[in-house]
Parts: C-alpha cells; structure tokens; sequence
C-alpha cells in the first residue's frame, strides 16, 4: 500500500468514528446528522450589509498652526540657555541669551536716535514759539516738524529691529523669549555655541493640545477611505485604549517618497498622550448598503488556493462548495458567489467531513 493509500485510509476512518460510523449514500454525500454525529454543527447563512475594515500605520506629527521655530537672524554667540529638549514653555519666558556685536550697533543707533528726538523736540518747541511772534516763516516750522517726524520714524524702526532679536538685557546682550506656551521640541544649540543669519533652527517650541494623526493610505486601498469617515486608533504605548477620530482631509498628491497619500485626523491631545513620531495604528470602518450572504470565517476551508464550504444539503446528506469571497469583518466573511442565503453550514468538523467527500 502506497503512502497516499495509507493517509486516505486514516482519514476515512477519522471521518467514519467522528461521524458515529455513518454510512454514504447513493447520491455521494456523506451521512451524518446531528443526532447522529454530535460533533457536526452547522449555522445558516444570512444575508447582511458588507462591512469593511481596513487597517492603516500611520504617526503622529506637530499642528503646523501651533508651532513656532526660531532661526537666527543676526551673528552672534550664545551666553546662555534656559531650557532643555522636552520642557514647558510659559509666553514671554526667555529661551537664551545672545551676544552680538550687530546688537551692540543696534543699540549704539538707538541710543543716538532717541538723543536726536530729543533735540528734534526741542527745536520745534523753539520753533513754535518763534512763530508765534513772526519770527520765523511757516516754512522753517514745517521743516522742524518734518525733522522730529523723520527722527521718531528711524527711533520706531530700529526698536522694531530690536525687538525681532530679542529683549536688551545689558549693554551687547538680548534675551530671545519665547512667542507662545508650549513645549521644546527642538533644540539645536548651547551655552558657548555660534549662531549665524540664515543657519538652521535652534530652538522649535510647539503647543501639543492639538496634533495630526497621519496615515498612510496606498493606492490599492485609495477606494475604501474618503474624508468624513470615522476611525479607530490604537498605539502600542496604550494598548488597551482605544481613541475614535475622523479623517478630516485626504491629500491628493502622493507624497513622492513614501508613494502614499497623507489622511490627516485632528486629534485634541489635552492629556498629552500622544507624542510626535509615535506610532499608531489607524482602522476605518464602513458599512456598504451591498448586501452579501455572509458566514462565520471558521466555517471556510483553504485548499488548492481556493475556499470550500461543506453544505448540508438534506438530513444525512452533506456536499463540498466551492465559494468566491468578498472580503472579511470580525470574524464574518462576505460571500459573493457558490453559496444563498438560508442554506445550512458546517463550522465544527467540517475539515474531516471535506477530506473524507474528497477522497471518495
């Protein structure tokens, strides 16, 4: 007896000893009801609405509307800085300290235009007082007040030069404070380093009660996912948490690296519990008004790259069908072809049922 005989052979009487020793009948189905062989138990298959889950890896990243980065715009060194990578950040708190020999000329000019404003004032004031006793033409006066005018508006532009570097401490050096309340979440300098016009951030403060959740969605599942639709996301960080959203926008550019489109979900993150670059699972969920005859997924049978299911045609009588699938859902699957609604599936046994039909 060849390998092949054997292994049939021990199926057959697998099948024969679970079913009670059924016998076959004529029609080539194999015997086997329920009072007969206890261990075979069949569900109906329904008809029901299609749903869809589809599970997408995204990552969690800034609100670019609450984040601020500050580059350099002067030469300088760094005295001193205040906070590390990680920290909170209260509005107006100072950053760090710089020392620029730009800022010590800004300061110079400054310090010489409100000098100038003051005898600009007082020349008018003389001004004034000449002209009222018709002394001095109405021509000299305009020039007098045009003169002050001109001295307040290089005063104004050079504190607002000022300003933009920072906050004058002491003679040649400024206090960088902070714009907005939030946290360090970049930091590329320190006590002692050079900075440069136009050189990289050194300091990115972003406020972390809202962020993005973006996922990636390949063009293969660009149909299933649209703007609106609720999802559920889960991270590895809290696992049995799970935190409900809805894809708010849905590029429609792919990104020319990563061949995806961005769906970007905005998430209020009070509790702080995401963090940038974390790592998240997105699934969405749809429910299609396609109605499909559906099955517990326990019930199919893999063989030859193809699904089976063993039917209950008839008391005693059981026939192998072959199904075409349209998709799962929590351990449902939808069936579009090879099976109608009310027919009677086997879910328990239903493999040595199949290979005993098989083999004969």
């Amino acid at each position: 007896m060849t390998k092949k005989e054997i292994i049939s052979t021990i199926l057959a009487v697998i099948v024969l000893n679970s079913c009670n020793n059924g016998k076959q009948d004529g029609s080539g189905g194999l015997n086997g009801r329920p009072d007969v062989c206890p261990n075979v138990k069949t569900v109906k298959a329904v008809l029901s609405n299609r749903q869809e889950e589809l599970t997408l890896t995204g990552k969690v990243e800034y609100d670019p509307d609450k984040i601020i980065n500050y580059a350099p715009l002067i030469n300088g060194v760094v005295e001193r800085t205040y906070f590390s990578l990680g920290d909170k950040v209260q509005k107006g708190q100072v950053l760090f300290d710089i020392r620029s020999t730009e800022l010590t000329q800004l300061q110079a000019d400054l310090t010489s235009l409100k000098s100038e404003e003051k005898i600009a004032e007082r020349e008018l004031k003389t001004a004034e007082s000449l002209f009222e006793s018709k002394m001095l033409s109405e021509r000299e006066l305009l020039e007098a007040q045009a003169q002050l005018n001109q001295c307040r508006a290089a005063l104004q532009k050079t504190e607002m030069d000022m300003s933009m570097y920072g906050y004058n401490r002491v003679s040649g050096t400024f206090s960088v404070k902070s714009p907005m309340a939030g946290y360090v979440v970049h930091k590329n300098t320190s006590s002692g380093s050079t900075i440069a016009e136009g050189s990289d951030i050194v300091f990115t403060i972003a406020d972390l009660s809202r962020v993005w959740i973006v996922a990636n969605v390949y063009a293969g599942d660009l149909q299933f996912v649209s703007e609106g639709m609720e999802v559920e996301i889960t991270t590895l960080s809290y696992p049995d948490e799970v935190f409900s959203g809805k894809i708010n926008t849905l590029s429609q550019v792919f990104d020319p690296e990563e061949k995806v489109l961005k769906a970007r979900i905005f998430m209020d993150n009070k509790d702080l519990k995401f963090k940038p670059e974390m790592s998240v699972i997105v699934k969405l969920k749809n429910e299609k008004t396609i109605h499909l005859v559906s099955i517990p997924s326990a019930a199919l049978i893999f063989d030859d790259n193809r699904y089976f299911v063993v039917v209950e045609n008839s008391p005693n009588e059981y026939k192998i069908r072959e199904v075409t699938l349209q998709g799962h859902h929590d351990r449902i699957t939808y069936i579009s072809s090879g099976l109608s609604e009310g027919e009677m599936v086997v879910v328990e046994n239903q493999l040595l049922i199949f290979t005993g039909l098989k083999e004969k």
